[in-house]
């Protein structure tokens, strides 16, 4: 192949990857304003969205030679009924420097909270992840389907309508996350 092709195959994947981003971020729009008029479960209290601020990646094998990507560029929205439970859908480049969606449902638990405005708590998410592809396809488990399920565990804080919080990722590393409420 020649160089210009392969820049324009480059091209239209950046492409294809903001159009899928564009999508999620109108399906999120478009999902916020239908929660506020229903009720019970599906009650809106809130919305955030948030990105990655700072990630790292450990490694458990000494041998392990595989240059991971530390700026995930996560863009991600999530709606919050009153009963603190919660869903979203994330884009992020994975640790290979793939693009990502991340689909799923969680719940916040209350750790502490030393007024009405500050809030130590911790969240639990749970959802599948698309995208990995390629050689990097294997490096994510039960991922056959092109979609693997995932469970992650954060802690973090809010002040007012700021939150911060602290991403686990398996035994891959840890992502820095902040957001704002609407």
């Amino acid at each position: 192949m020649i160089p210009t092709q392969r820049q324009g195959m480059a091209t239209k994947a950046r492409q294809t990857s903001i159009r899928q981003y564009a999508l999620g971020l109108l399906l999120a729009g478009l999902l916020v304003p239908s929660c506020a008029q229903a009720e019970g479960f599906f009650t809106y209290d809130h919305g955030l969205v948030q990105t990655s601020l700072w990630t790292t990646h450990y490694s458990t094998n000494e041998n392990d030679d595989e240059e991971y990507n530390d700026q995930q560029n996560l863009i991600g929205v999530e709606v919050h009924n009153p009963e603190r439970w919660f869903t979203g859908a994330a884009w992020l480049k994975n640790s290979f420097d793939q693009p990502i969606w991340y689909f799923y449902a969680g719940r916040e638990f209350p750790l502490w909270q030393p007024s009405e405005d500050v809030e130590v708590r911790a969240k639990l998410t749970a959802g599948g992840l698309r995208g990995y592809d390629g050689d990097k396809k294997d490096k994510i488990s039960y991922n056959s389907l092109g979609i693997a399920p995932a469970i992650l565990p954060t802690i973090g804080a809010r002040w007012g309508r700021f939150e911060a919080d602290v991403l686990l990722f398996g035994t891959a590393g840890a992502m820095f996350n902040a957001g704002v409420r609407f």
